[in-house]
């Protein structure tokens, strides 16, 4: 049974403002390094790509439709190694396997918790994150594995069109800094949806649940890709 209901999307453009920011800082990155990591749930493999003088680790799952080819996370592959922070993109076991249907929410925690001393192994401060159902394990876990942080990409707050469906405890009993990226019209929750809470909230506006945006919109798609990343850095830069 699927875990999200939810529906990432591929990723349409570049972020030319990525580049930029990395010759201007000046700490580019490592490259890509692919490493699998065996866990209770099956294998995993984490997509690294490292930040020269890196103080952080970003680690980020997808959801429960789609992989790490999402556009949100490609986005912040491309930007956050320029500003010392490196990014582990995660691919659950059920996706390493070539499964079309991603697993109970248990399995998904199962799955990133044995990855989760792979992440730590630098000796950095993690951040957990993720999108969708990736969201979900992430805030589920945080507390028990000592998360830094967590970010929470397309926070699936209840499934389409069932807002008594809520899941806003998991993302309440995070126990770490917090921060929500939300596209302005995500059917899994609208920002004004959420409630009241210990965590920022940053809305993409005219966005979905994939952070794809009409072309009609006010805002085009790099504009709102460049938002996600600007948030995420900012927020970054504040955790030290």
């Amino acid at each position: 049974m699927s875990t999200g209901d939810d529906a990432d999307t591929i990723p349409e453009t570049t972020t030319a403002a990525a580049e930029g920011a990395e010759a201007a800082s000046g700490t580019s990155t490592t490259g890509d390094a692919v490493e699998t990591v065996e866990t209770e749930a099956g294998a995993a493999r984490v997509t690294w790509r490292r930040a020269k003088r890196a103080r952080l680790v970003l680690a980020v799952s997808h959801g429960a439709g789609g992989g790490i080819e999402a556009r949100d996370l490609q986005a912040l592959a491309r930007v956050l190694p320029a500003h010392g922070v490196t990014v582990a993109l995660v691919e659950q076991p059920w996706r390493v396997a070539g499964k079309k249907v991603a697993p109970a929410p248990k399995t998904l925690d199962t799955g990133w918790r044995g990855v989760w001393p792979t992440l730590a192994g630098a000796g950095l401060p993690v951040i957990a994150g993720g999108r969708s159902a990736g969201a979900r394990v992430a805030c589920r876990t945080a507390a028990e594995l000592g998360a830094h942080a967590v970010l929470a990409l397309s926070f699936p707050l209840h499934p389409p069109g069932r807002p008594e469906k809520s899941r806003a405890a998991e993302l309440l009993g995070a126990g770490a800094p917090t921060l929500v990226v939300q596209g302005g019209n995500d059917p899994f929750g609208r920002p004004a949806e959420f409630p009241e809470g210990r965590y920022e909230l940053v809305e993409i506006p005219g966005a979905d649940h994939g952070f794809a945006v009409p072309k009609r919109a006010d805002t085009g798609q790099e504009q709102a890709l460049t938002l996600l990343t600007d948030a995420v850095t900012r927020w970054t830069a504040a955790l030290g």
